[in-house]
């Protein structure tokens, strides 16, 4: 069950935002604690919001004392502006996340991975995806969700250069997308969390992969 106390890193973010709306729908979740770098404009009478920086993450312990955290923390290499600094955000900050809810006894873990996402791939995002999951995975919670989106379909506040460039390609190539391939189609964003969500509701225990083309819609 998702628990009557939640808490969403990465709320600002194009996961986030849709996991956030679809959250304050829920009549069993009764507040959402926000822990974000910028100002949340959005108001609710559910919504604990606080304004943090992540690299103190340690002193805001008491905040994971939650049912359930739904984690949509990441950046890009541009916005990072090095390896390192995408590297404390993508593997760092989730790590330390993962293990503060372990150190509170969170019920359970959901965190926004990607496809590909491997500790041992030669591919530098993939590879700190990877870590990160690795990280999650060897902790004591309860039950853990890993989910793996490919390309994601959505606006963006700030637009990813790269994604504008891929998104029309990737429309022309998803007839081609097909058995083992299917995971490389583009999903909405809208649809990962609501997804996401909707495993939190369930009843389920130890380490779970999920490919949101299995369970979503298929982008468009």
């Amino acid at each position: 069950m998702i628990g009557q106390r939640t808490l969403l890193l990465g709320a600002t973010g194009l996961i986030g935002s849709f996991c956030l709306t679809r959250l304050l729908e829920e009549e069993e979740v009764k507040q959402i604690v926000v822990l974000s770098r910028q100002p949340l404009e959005r108001t609710h009478v559910k919504l604990d919001k606080h304004v943090i920086r992540f690299d103190r993450l340690a002193e805001y312990a008491a905040l994971f004392e939650v049912d359930s955290l739904f984690c949509c923390l990441g950046t890009t290499l541009k916005a990072a502006g090095s390896r390192d600094a995408f590297e404390k955000v993508d593997y760092g900050y989730v790590k330390q996340a993962a293990e503060l809810a372990a150190a509170q006894k969170v019920r359970q873990f959901l965190l926004i991975s990607a496809f590909g996402a491997n500790p041992r791939s030669p591919l530098f995002y993939s590879r700190t995806k990877g870590r990160a999951e690795q990280a999650v995975r060897q902790l004591p919670l309860q039950c853990t969700h890993i989910i793996r989106p490919s390309m994601l379909m959505g606006t963006r506040p700030q637009p990813r250069l790269n994604e504008e460039l891929l998104k029309p390609l990737a429309k022309i190539a998803m007839p081609l997308l097909v058995g083992p391939m299917r995971h490389l189609r583009p999903v909405q964003a809208e649809e990962v969390a609501n997804m996401m969500v909707d495993l939190a509701k369930c009843t389920f225990t130890g380490v779970n992969i999920h490919y949101p083309t299995d369970l979503c819609g298929q982008g468009g």
